[in-house]
């Protein structure tokens, strides 16, 4: 008759030394604990974690024990889905074997392969966001391929843009035809300009100044009246040639 609490003790006692940091023994009626289980560091020293809860059943390892994620991080729920997936395989090709070392060897080498695909999908997202960088700077200095189709958009949407600049500055000319005044309207309307020539007289004043000596020169001319000559006939221009 198989002793299972004995087997579940030896088992116990084993995994208390291999895992003396992540065991935790939660109760003794029934024997459950927890075994906390780290991926390597990947690329840039980031890990992932999850802690395995287990409680042995009555007939384990005959029978499977009870198992549960008890906490994670940096998981996914994809992730979290596949552990739970391995340790029902594991423990079902494990029945009639102490197997709690078993399970959490493969958890171990599941959390590495998360952290590899980690660095694989970051790998295939920098890829991916050259390549779309590659196209657009492609698409700038190429530009769009002309087609019948597309030309025809432009040209009708073109047409629409300078058909209305045309309109804007028909009414801007018509407006700024009705706003333009004439010299009578701009006399009429603007009274600084009634009184702007008497108020430059009244300015001047007595600073009106006059070069008398240009008159006095005048007098050193000697100017001819005609009136003083006999043959002067008004009415004939050319009374006053000589022969």
């Amino acid at each position: 008759m198989t002793d299972y609490s004995e087997e579940q003790r030896n088992e116990l006692e084993a995994l208390e030394s291999i895992y003396p940091d992540s065991f935790t023994v939660l109760s003794e009626n029934p024997p459950s604990f927890t075994i906390t289980v780290t991926s390597e560091a990947g690329e840039n020293d980031e890990t992932v974690q999850t802690t395995l809860k287990f409680t042995y059943s009555e007939k384990y390892p005959d029978e499977a024990p009870l198992y549960e994620i008890f906490s994670q991080e940096n998981l996914e729920d994809n992730d979290v889905s596949s552990i739970l997936k391995l340790l029902a395989l594991q423990a079902e090709e494990n029945l009639g074997m102490v197997m709690i070392f078993t399970l959490v060897t493969a958890v171990q080498e599941k959390l590495n392969e998360i952290v590899d695909q980690i660095k694989t999908r970051r790998e295939e997202e920098k890829k991916q966001k050259e390549k779309e960088a590659e196209e657009a700077e492609k698409q700038l200095f190429h530009g769009t391929p002309v087609t019948i189709e597309n030309f025809l958009n432009w040209k009708a949407k073109f047409d629409a843009e300078l058909l209305e600049l045309k309109k804007k500055r028909m009414k801007e000319e018509e407006q700024a035809g009705k706003n333009k005044l004439s010299g009578k309207q701009l006399f009429e309307t603007d009274h600084n300009l009634d009184t702007s020539d008497i108020q430059f007289l009244e300015d001047a004043g007595n600073n009106v100044e006059v070069d008398e000596s240009l008159f006095q020169e005048m007098d050193d001319l000697e100017l001819e009246d005609d009136e003083d000559d006999p043959d002067y006939n008004p009415a004939d221009p050319e009374s006053d040639l000589t022969d």
